[in-house]
């Protein structure tokens, strides 16, 4: 039988399985997966998508026969309903696997521990809680959506050493060289969606894509009270395209933006209100916006609290003025110490500029502290 050691060891192999496909698995988790018998790998898996076979079946499957007695390790518990897809149990159960250990409970309501159960009551050892940590930090957009409903947000910000993203004239391109647009273009792929305001497609008519294939395109999200948006703008010609207005909006624009292409959402209000909007983006299995402005649109999801993750690419440049553009607008803060402030930050080189990231949220660490704990308990 694997001792802790080597638990650890092959639970890091299926993580980094879990990240292995090149296409975003939301609504679903990352999910990697291993076979291992006598110390060999047998089977190696990871979910490639909604309605495709999960990583422990796709395990299963690369092992064959040789699953029979075998350990399964899974960063996620397996799942013991239907969906588009049959029960990972059952598959589990049919192949003869003889222990299962996995990272962390899935806080689905149709599982939140029933696989677990459902595996040990037909004899199988099951191990949870192992790399918890790092499972939790790979799905913390799961594990946010399913604790509040909401898809997990970054907001992405390219800034001066003066904090400004526009000149006094709204000229803003480039602030940043070509190689640190390019690490801003890999965050868009992580990403299901782009949000920006309607004030920067006026001004930039930017494309919001990552500019590396068609698998890869997210979704435009424009907040857009009144329906200014170009029927021409490259967001609309994208053909995945979510213009969010109030209610008052003039209908008119409403219906050309439908015929150009667009989805036309509408929220009761003067402004659209952006914790409704990320609620509807999340039933529509949204799970991962990237805001990436402008101003006041940033100043809107700090003051609302509504960011989870920050990357903030600092160039070396300043512009000066008080009529140039901040970063950030909205209403702020009044105490210094009530100051966002990021949790467990890094720098790094992005061409010309700087690249700070890190988290405002702990979605990955509560999830993490209740799961350790639960799986204490069961141990006990």
């Amino acid at each position: 039988m694997p001792g802790a050691a080597s638990d650890r060891e092959f639970m890091q192999q299926a993580l980094a399985l879990a990240h292995r496909s090149g296409i975003l698995p939301y609504p679903n988790p990352w999910v990697g997966a291993l076979v291992v018998k006598g110390g060999r790998v047998l089977g190696r898996g990871w979910h490639l998508g909604p309605g495709t076979d999960h990583a422990e079946v796709m395990a299963l499957t690369q092992a064959g026969t040789g699953a029979r007695g075998a350990t399964l390790y899974v960063t996620l518990e397996p799942c013991c309903h239907w969906g588009r897809t049959p029960p990972c149990t059952e598959a589990i159960l049919r192949a003869g696997v003889r222990e299962v250990v996995f990272a962390l409970r899935d806080p689905n309501p149709e599982v939140a521990g029933r696989g677990l159960r459902i595996l040990r009551s037909r004899g199988l050892r099951v191990t949870n809680g192992v790399l918890a940590d790092r499972a939790a930090a790979a799905n913390e957009a799961y594990l946010k959506y399913r604790a509040t409903g909401l898809p997990f947000v970054t907001a992405k910000v390219a800034a001066t050493l003066d904090g400004k993203i526009a000149t006094r004239k709204g000229e803003s391109k480039w602030i940043t060289d070509e190689a640190a647009r390019q690490r801003a273009h890999h965050l868009r792929r992580e990403n299901q969606a782009v949000l920006v305001g309607v004030n920067t497609v006026l001004a930039d008519n930017p494309n919001l894509g990552p500019r590396c294939g068609p698998e890869f395109e997210p979704w435009r999200v424009v907040l857009d009270s009144k329906l200014r948006t170009p029927l021409r703008s490259q967001v609309v010609g994208s053909g995945r395209c979510i213009v969010a207005c109030s209610a008052n909006a003039v209908r008119a624009n409403y219906l050309r933006l439908e015929r150009a292409g667009a989805r036309v959402w509408r929220f009761h209000g003067r402004r659209v209100p952006l914790r409704p909007l990320l609620k509807r983006l999340a039933e529509e299995g949204i799970l991962a916006v990237l805001v990436e402005g402008g101003s006041e649109t940033h100043g809107s999801f700090f003051d609302q609290e509504l960011v989870d993750r920050v990357f903030w690419f600092v160039a070396p440049a300043i512009i000066g003025s008080s009529r140039s553009l901040s970063a950030v607008g909205g209403r702020g803060v009044e105490r210094l110490a009530d100051a966002r402030r990021l949790r467990d930050a890094q720098v790094e080189p992005a061409g010309n500029s700087w690249l700070i990231h890190g988290n405002l949220s702990r979605w990955a660490l509560k999830f993490c502290h209740h799961a350790v704990a639960t799986a204490a308990a069961a141990r006990r």
